[in-house]
C-alpha cells in the first residue's frame, strides 16, 4: 500500500484534530485545523484510505509545508 504524506499549506497553531490514527478518511476529509490569523484552517486528505500516523498534537506549532499526517492508500 502506498503511504500518502499530508502536509499543511499555513503555517500556525493545531487547534483541532478531528479524526485519530486508524480511522479511515475519504478525499477531502479534514484531518487536522490550524489556527492562522484569527481562522481555522483545514487539513484534508488528498486520498482516500487509513491513517497511520498523525504527527502533530493539540497546540504544536507547525511551519508551512510540514508533514501532518500519513495515509496508507
Amino acid at each position: 500500500m502506498p503511504e500518502i504524506k499530508i502536509v499543511t499549506e499555513v503555517a500556525g497553531r493545531v487547534c483541532a484534530l478531528p479524526i485519530a490514527t486508524g480511522g479511515n478518511v475519504g478525499d477531502g476529509d479534514e484531518i487536522a485545523f490550524v489556527e492562522a490569523m484569527k481562522m481555522e484552517i483545514p487539513v484534508t486528505s488528498t486520498t482516500a484510505g487509513k491513517i497511520k500516523a498523525i504527527l502533530v498534537k493539540l497546540d504544536d506549532v507547525i511551519a508551512e509545508g510540514q508533514v501532518v499526517a500519513i495515509i496508507e492508500a
